[in-house]
């Protein structure tokens, strides 16, 4: 049993799982979910009824008893004892039952008001972004899966690059209608410029200006577990061939582990941040073999003194990050207009992104190994 089930059924009798189907089992059809649903419990001790007693817009009897993401094939709910057992039980279309470890933003070391000065930042020099860029390469037509606290949309560096944008509530549901794209906080606009923002005024801040995004505000607050896999789920549906995430649990926790590997077999990049809580560290799901885990260099191209890094014992990839980027006082978009700086792994993440969507314009039949 998962360490996060064992221990929330220790303290309350009921534990969120995270089922995976079988990859034969008929996942649009309702006659399983149906079957899988009857397993799951609404209760007082879960997540979401905690959420929605603290709420004023929401209520106990909102809250789904399970929710079904049909772009990955998973159900996240809340299971008893029984529930569990029975889930474990359906061999025929459960592949395996994992426990939601609390996910968190991971937040930078720094944050200070900059302006940008030069016509490049110091990330794009240092990538050789600049040369692909001689290269006629941009990033276009590649769209870009950006789970983050939003972005603003009405930022000059956004202008025309946002594809889409979703809101997930505190209990992970899809806001309807949809919003305007906006930033809960200020992390995610920064990290969605870092990938594709756009010139202005011949100053740059984005890896991959003519990319487009996936945006979904998943983060931070409420049942964030629901929050960020809907957003995962509704990126795999919008057709990203790259998913950026600058948020994960800190530890080793394998609960992710299959989501990862779902969103790779769709032929999708996972650019995972590392963490920031320095060596001998490491979050999920960036410290997986399955993801392109990201670490913080400074403008030295040493390696940022908070990166996350780890050993671990195993054959394939055992250690992480895989790579190190810009992530040291990094200058991108700050909602409301303007520049600031920020340091962390997050912030060499996007730089990544941005990579590989330039990478994938070159080599738009190229797989996911390829590009990694």
């Amino acid at each position: 049993m998962s360490e996060q089930i064992t221990q929330e059924m220790k303290a309350s009798g009921v534990a969120q799982v995270l089922v995976f189907l079988k990859p034969s089992a008929d996942k649009t059809a309702s006659s399983v979910r149906a079957n899988l649903e009857e397993h799951f419990t609404r209760s007082e001790y879960s997540v979401a009824s905690s959420v929605a007693a603290a709420s004023k817009s929401l209520t106990a009897s909102s809250i789904p008893k399970m929710r079904y993401y049909r772009n990955l094939g998973v159900a996240l709910g809340t299971v008893s004892r029984d529930g569990l057992a029975a889930l474990r039980a359906d061999k025929e279309n459960v592949e395996q039952v994992s426990g939601t470890p609390p996910i968190r933003l991971i937040r930078p070391r720094e944050v200070s008001a900059a302006s940008l000065t030069g016509n490049y930042t110091w990330g794009i020099k240092s990538l050789g972004v600049k040369e692909l860029w001689d290269q006629g390469l941009s990033g276009k037509n590649v769209l870009v899966g950006h789970l983050d606290t939003g972005v603003d949309g009405t930022h000059s560096t956004m202008k025309d690059a946002i594809f889409n944008f979703a809101e997930f509530d505190e209990i992970g549901k899809e806001l309807t209608p949809k919003p305007k794209a906006h930033d809960s906080d200020q992390h995610g606009t920064h990290t969605a410029a870092t990938i594709a923002g756009r010139a202005v005024g011949g100053k740059n801040v984005g890896v991959a200006p003519q990319a487009k995004l996936a945006s979904a505000l998943v983060i931070e607050g409420g049942d964030v577990v629901a929050r960020v896999i809907g957003g995962m789920d509704w990126a795999v549906g919008q057709g990203v061939k790259i998913l950026s995430m600058s948020l994960g649990f800190p530890g080793w926790w394998t609960d992710f582990l299959g989501l990862t590997k779902i969103i790779r077999a769709r032929g999708i990049l996972p650019v995972f941040a590392v963490g920031n809580e320095f060596a001998g560290t490491s979050r999920s799901p960036g410290n997986y073999n399955q993801a392109l885990s990201v670490g913080a260099c400074n403008e030295q191209l040493e390696v940022a003194e908070f990166s996350s890094s780890q050993l671990f014992k195993r054959k394939r990839d055992p250690i992480v990050p895989d790579l190190v980027a810009p992530g040291e006082a990094i200058i991108s978009a700050k909602p409301g207009g303007g520049y600031q700086s920020m340091s962390g792994t997050s912030m060499a993440t996007p730089h990544i992104a941005g990579l590989a969507a330039l990478l994938w314009e070159a080599k738009p039949n190229a797989t996911v190994n390829q590009i990694e």
